[in-house]
């Protein structure tokens, strides 16, 4: 079993204004606030600084986190295909910390080394604690809320990447069943997590 890299993560809405487009007809999303303007803490958020480990006590993983971005189609990239790959932030969307939802990918297993980052994520269960530690030398902290399998035809774009009133975290890996014929699963595992009270 094993995931292939040519399959990327749906493509998030696009940007309300972009200011120039990622190629023919496909928006970028917007690019993640200035480092000058977001320093310290907000009233409801941390400034931003880029995420740099993830841990996870519930599932024992403990990975380094490296920034990734799109592909030329418009869809989210993805770690090296791995077994010891890290996982990945989605620069274009908050650091883990800030008001918004921040996004971590990652592969489920691969088909020459076996289980990869993000293998145990469906095990995680509501109130489960991640922590995300940043480049500031914070740690952003948070609980989980629930954890969902959807198809990837039927990806919830706007739950994931939408707007929200706090700090919140994604974690994306491949799940369900494993289609043989494409070489790689047909659907995702997300867990939606807040920053923890």
């Amino acid at each position: 079993m094993g995931v292939r890299t040519e399959d990327g993560l749906p493509p998030p809405p696009p940007a309300p204004e972009p200011s120039s487009p990622l190629e023919e007809g496909t928006n970028p999303p917007p690019p993640p606030p200035s480092r000058a303007v977001s320093r310290g803490k907000t009233k409801t958020g941390m400034g931003y600084a880029e995420p740099v480990r993830l841990d996870i006590p519930a599932i024992e993983l403990r990975s380094a986190v490296v920034p990734i971005g799109l592909r030329r189609d418009g869809t989210i990239d993805v770690p090296p295909l791995r077994a010891d790959a890290p996982a990945g932030w989605y620069q274009h969307a908050p650091s883990p910390g800030q008001v918004g939802a921040a996004v971590l990918v990652g592969h489920v297993d691969t088909a020459r080394e076996g289980p990869a980052v993000f293998y145990r994520l469906r095990e995680l269960k509501r109130g489960d604690a991640i922590a995300v530690r940043r480049a500031d030398k914070t740690v952003a902290e948070f609980v989980v809320t629930r954890v969902t399998t959807h198809p990837k035809n039927d990806f919830p774009s706007d739950e994931v990447y939408g707007s929200v009133g706090g700090p919140e975290l994604r974690l994306i890996t491949c799940g369900g069943v494993f289609d043989r014929s494409r070489g790689s699963y047909r659907s995702n595992v997300v867990v939606f997590a807040r920053r923890a009270p």
